[in-house]
């Protein structure tokens, strides 16, 4: 009788291991197939298709991106070219090199390589705030002063102390061809004092003077 159950043991462990190792193998190929597959796709699919796709995508993100910011900077002033007489004239004092738009195109240039041409943007448009009668136009202007140059959500946010904030912040409620004055004054000082100086010795005021100078010359 043992030897019969041992017989009968033996004869179920044996129909029982291919079917056991017959799925094992199944699911090891099943599993190798599923990371064959997962590795053609990342291969093929990542490497070909999807990375075309997202550099494609990329590429258009950072020209829209390049777009925008293009078309939110105003195009410098319209102006003929400085005369070797102006731009001497320009290291005399700033004043003087703020009064001709030539003047504060090269200068706005030289900001803009600083990353603070906003200073700038914001003096013009306190500027042509100035020349505003309409009482409708002044408040829509000074409204778009006030998010473009003085909201702290802005990224052209000028710096302003908290006094002077104050003052637009209630000149607000009534707007003016004056609202942003003593802010304007402000960042007029600043420029003088902070970015003229480099302005002076930068390579666009000196290669300008130096082109002028070899034309007047050759002249």
């Amino acid at each position: 009788p043992m030897g019969s159950e041992r017989t009968e043991i033996r004869k179920r462990q044996m129909a029982t291991t291919p079917e056991t190792s017959g799925a094992a193998q199944a699911q090891l190929s099943t599993g190798n197939r599923g990371s064959n597959a997962c590795c053609f796709c990342w291969c093929c699919c990542c490497s070909c298709s999807c990375l075309t796709v997202r550099n494609q995508e990329e590429e258009r993100a950072r020209r829209t991106s390049h777009e925008l910011q293009a078309e939110g900077i105003p195009n410098c002033e319209e102006s003929p070219a400085p005369t070797l007489e102006e731009v001497n004239a320009w290291a005399q004092s700033f004043d003087k090199l703020m009064l001709t738009p030539a003047g504060r195109n090269a200068f706005r240039e030289f900001l803009r390589t600083e990353f603070s041409e906003e200073n700038m943007l914001f003096w013009m448009a306190c500027e042509e705030l100035k020349q505003e009668s309409n009482k409708s136009v002044i408040e829509e202007k000074a409204r778009l002063i006030y998010e473009d140059y003085i909201s702290i959500l802005s990224p052209k946010e000028v710096s302003l102390d908290s006094r002077v904030r104050e003052v637009i912040n209630r000149n607000m409620l009534e707007p003016s061809q004056h609202t942003f004055d003593d802010a304007q004054l402000q960042i007029y000082t600043l420029m003088h004092r902070d970015s003229y100086p480099r302005f002076m010795n930068s390579a666009i005021y000196k290669d300008l003077l130096q082109s002028l100078s070899e034309k007047s010359t050759e002249a």
